[in-house]
């Protein structure tokens, strides 16, 4: 990744080994290279991350071939950062590459697919999901001000516990904003 937090367009980003077995592979992994194990939570059943010895952030994952990984080979899988997925998989179909899963959502990570390039080799796009200060996420649209300038659209509030209540337009110096 290139920064906290901001993957670097076309680069690996992320591996993954999805196995019928992923708890014994998780533990082949952890006596052999020295990576430890946490648990991410798929309903009813965890996946695992690998961390390098000693700790750290993950370095791959070890994914049951169940739930939405039930469509994956058997193998390393390679994730590979991409900024527009719907444009890379029209470009992977129309160089004679194949999508074999998705795309899919992957919660606030974005949106992936699994594509098998013309010589069979197989390798995942990644789409990251917009920053948290992103345009999605500051109201998306953008409204005109009196003077001709933009600014985000206003965002809902959710209404948790309490009733919805609409944002108060408040005065400064006796002038709206």
């Amino acid at each position: 990744m290139s920064g906290p937090g901001k993957p670097r367009i076309g680069a690996i980003t992320w591996i993954d080994l999805t196995v019928g077995a992923a708890r014994d592979v998780r533990d082949f992994y952890q006596d052999v290279v020295g990576w430890t194990a946490g648990d991410v939570e798929m309903g009813g059943y965890s996946d695992f991350t690998m961390h390098p010895p000693g700790g750290g952030e993950p370095v791959a994952g070890v994914c049951h071939a169940r739930g939405p990984n039930a469509e994956l080979p058997a193998h390393w899988l390679i994730y590979i950062t991409v900024a527009d997925l719907d444009r890379s998989l029209a470009r992977c179909r129309a160089r004679g590459g194949a999508i074999l899963v998705g795309p899919k959502g992957m919660g606030p990570a974005g949106r992936y697919a699994v594509i098998r390039d013309p010589a069979g080799a197989v390798a995942a796009l990644i789409q990251p999901a917009p920053a948290p200060d992103g345009p999605a996420e500051r109201g998306g649209r953008k409204r005109r001000t009196a003077r001709g300038r933009t600014r985000p659209a206003a965002r809902r509030r959710p209404a948790v516990g309490r009733r919805s209540v609409a944002p108060r337009r408040t005065r400064r110096r006796g002038r709206r904003r």
